[in-house]
């Protein structure tokens, strides 16, 4: 299967990708088809030189089956080459970790509680 992904570049800690189409099976940094574009996440995002796409060549690869990642999804929604995908929701994952355990075992421990009353409630009437 075809796709649209992003190829790691750069030197530690200041990354540039390729967005390449691909076959799925081959590594990320490794054997690719066509590069089709470039995105420097290091950039401001007013600056014109943080994305550069070929809009015609990646048209030719979406027609011909070539899926997007989520990432490369975004990148060509906000420049208007495909509808901008929807967007996920992890309301979790702004929560810091050691919040997020006290939570879910305060979420274990509720349950049970609150099945108690309601299995002794029945009982109470049919008395």
């Amino acid at each position: 299967m075809l796709k649209l992904r992003l190829s790691r570049g750069g030197t530690k800690k200041r990354p540039v990708y390729k967005v390449v189409v691909a076959d799925s099976r081959f590594a990320r940094d490794g054997r690719f088809i066509e590069k089709v574009g470039f995105f420097n996440p290091l950039l401001p995002k007013e600056k014109k030189e943080r994305v550069g796409l070929e809009a015609e060549r990646i048209k030719y690869w979406l027609g011909q089956g070539a899926k997007p990642t989520t990432r490369v999804a975004r990148i060509l929604g906000e420049n208007e080459l495909m509808p901008m995908p929807a967007n996920g929701n992890n309301p979790i994952k702004a929560v810091p970790k050691k919040e997020r355990n006290k939570k879910e075992e305060d979420n274990k421990e509720a349950p049970k509680a609150e099945a108690a009353p309601k299995e002794e409630a029945p009982a109470e009437e049919k008395k």
